[in-house]
């Protein structure tokens, strides 16, 4: 009996594929605005990036990776990097997953 599915998403930002909970979308709404999606189902063009800080600075700092993912005609609002800047300092940095980890050589 095979497990329940559980979809899978890419962040932006370090292209990590997670499950879609583990990730924080981020959506173009109708009127061409961003912002982050907390529960992951306004309508609008999504895009992902992990819990990360550094992500989303990586992406806040040089936007492309989201105009181009959110299918965007016209550069970010500069209200909204605002909005999604200060969003992103509440989140936690990046735990180091190879922290205490041997890397072998030969």
């Amino acid at each position: 009996m095979a497990g329940k599915h559980i979809p899978q998403r890419t962040c932006i930002a370090c292209r990590t594929v997670r499950a879609k909970r583990e990730l924080i979308r981020i959506v173009r709404d109708a009127e061409g605005r961003v912002h982050a999606d907390a529960t992951g189902k306004q309508a609008g063009r999504g895009a992902y990036l992990c819990r990360a800080r550094e992500c989303w600075e990586q992406v806040l700092s040089a936007p492309r990776a989201l105009t181009h993912a959110l299918l965007l005609t016209a550069p970010i609002h500069a209200e909204d990097m605002v909005r999604l800047s200060v969003f992103a300092a509440t989140l936690p940095p990046r735990e180091n997953s190879m922290a205490g980890q041997s890397i072998k050589s030969q």
